[in-house]
Order: structure tokens, then sequence, then C-alpha cells
């Protein structure tokens, strides 16, 4: 009996301690997908890593929150569209099929694209 106590009381602290602060993924599925259709549940996941990295935010830049991903109420999220859609353009002029633009590109790791080379650095010119 005793044995049983303790497991139902330890069950919720192992499956909180599973988690570890760990981003949870967004549900599998896949609503009101407009740029990035055809793609899987994972594909999609792997494009908004790459925003996350690319812009260095989080989720909640672009999606409402991360209990709404379906939400178009910020504005934001429709700017990722555009941008989605502008650099497939632009890797499709390149005959190699390769993608030579990213959100990084232009972006690195900032919300706001870099639009001028980054100051030289003092030392960099004696």
């Amino acid at each position: 009996m005793r044995l049983l106590l303790t497991l139902v009381l330890l069950a919720p602290v192992c499956a909180f301690s599973q988690d570890n602060g760990k981003k949870k993924a967004p549900p599998a599925v896949l609503k009101n997908i407009k740029v990035l259709t055809g793609m899987n549940g994972a594909q999609v996941i792997q494009v908004m890593r790459g925003f996350e990295a690319g812009l260095g935010t989080q989720c909640t830049s672009c999606h409402v929150s991360e209990a709404d991903f379906v939400s178009d109420d910020n504005p934001k999220k429709e700017t990722a569209r555009m941008m989605l859609v502008m650099m497939r353009e632009v890797n499709a002029k390149f005959e190699d099929g390769k993608e030579h633009v990213t959100c990084y590109t232009c972006h690195r790791g900032s919300t706001q694209p870099a639009t001028v080379p980054p100051a030289a650095d003092s030392a960099a010119k004696q």
C-alpha cells in the first residue's frame, strides 16, 4: 500500500521533471497554413526554428500566444508570410535550386534587417 501511495505521489513530480522547462512543440495539427503549404508538421516546425535563429525571437513574436498558433491577430505573422514569399522568389532565381537566401541573410539574429554594414572596429583600422 505504501508503495502504491508513493508511486501515486511521485508520478506528477516525475512528469514535471521530464519537461525540464523545455519548449513544447506546437500541436501537430496544422491549421491556417497559407505559405508553408505542402509541408508536414516537422517541416513547419523546422522553418519556425529557423525564424527563431534568424531573427533571435520566440514563437510569440509572430503568434498571439503559444496557445493560439492559428490566429492572425498579430500583424507580424503576415509580415513573416510576405518575407517567406520574397525569400522563395529570390532563391528561385538561382539555377542550382539551392537555398542561397534565408532569414539570417538579412536579419543576422535581429528582428530588424541589417540594411548597412556594421561599423568597422577601430582596432581593425590600425
